[in-house]
């Protein structure tokens, strides 16, 4: 089997006119993996992708402010984006990593063929003078939806999940 001429793109689910479903876009990162990161990261000053019920810094952008037209300058950026616009939240973390003080990024880490990925981190992921490191996490986490304060059993979405780092740019080799 020969994959040349292959051209990832996403799947019709992911694309479809009816756009993002908020039962899945609008889930949040369970304290159980934000604290810990909270803490090895420096504490977090933004969460530019959030909602009231799911914010994990005081300072945080909703739907309506809309975090892909806000400067995220100055600040250590945690970013839980909506699954369903990926492309446009990675786009932004570069332009808008080299004013920060880092940005941390979880990602699905089943969808690496798809364009957004090939485009934005394949090229830059773990190489000699990039800002960017991946890490895939082990096994599936746990994302609270809304209106709930805790993961009920069976609730764990098909797919592992990574964190993309972009690191202060001042600390990049």
């Amino acid at each position: 089997m020969s994959v040349v001429g292959f051209k990832a793109s996403n799947h019709p689910q992911q694309t479809a006119k009816r756009g993002a479903l908020d039962e899945v876009d609008d889930r949040g990162t369970h304290p159980i993996y934000f604290e810990p990161w909270n803490e090895r990261f420096g504490g977090f000053t933004l969460d530019v992708a959030a909602a009231p019920h799911n914010a994990k810094c005081e300072r945080y952008f909703t739907r309506e402010d809309n975090g892909l037209l806000q400067s995220w300058a100055g600040e250590r950026v945690w970013c839980n984006p909506p699954y369903s616009g990926l492309d446009q939240w990675l786009r932004k973390a570069w332009q808008e990593y080299p004013d920060t003080r880092g940005i941390v990024m979880l990602l699905p880490a089943n969808r690496v063929e798809q364009k957004w990925w090939q485009e934005h981190v394949e090229p830059h992921r773990d190489r000699p003078g990039s800002p960017l490191t991946v890490e895939f996490l082990p096994g599936r986490m746990r994302f609270i939806k809304p209106g709930q304060t805790d993961v009920g059993p069976n609730e764990r979405p098909p797919f592992g999940c990574c964190l993309l780092i972009w690191a202060n740019p001042r600390r990049v080799s």
